[in-house]
């Protein structure tokens, strides 16, 4: 299993940024701070929401016959992600 990449402190729950990257097959490193893009800004089980709804064609009632929900589960589900993109598109803007 591959490690996942935090997206919030252990410590204090803060976002995490990036701070170094670098190239596997050269060694060349780069250092800053940059912020992580905004979908990886997002939790395993949001960015898995997101790749079903593109996956299911934006078909609501297809996922939610696929998850084992009702589709007013699947609708609020979905809400409340797009509120989150949008408050992190604000934050990501500032």
């Amino acid at each position: 299993m591959r490690p996942k990449l935090p997206i919030q402190c252990p410590g204090c729950e803060n976002p995490l940024s990036v701070s170094q990257l670098s190239c596997s097959v050269c060694s060349t490193q780069v250092s800053g701070t940059y912020s992580l893009p905004m979908l990886l800004q997002l939790t395993e089980d949001e960015q898995n929401f997101i790749i079903q709804f593109l996956l299911s064609s934006g078909s609501l009632k297809e996922m939610a016959a696929q998850m084992g929900n009702s589709y007013p589960t699947v609708r609020n589900k979905l809400d409340d992600l797009i509120q989150k993109v949008q408050n992190l598109k604000e934050k990501y803007q500032s």
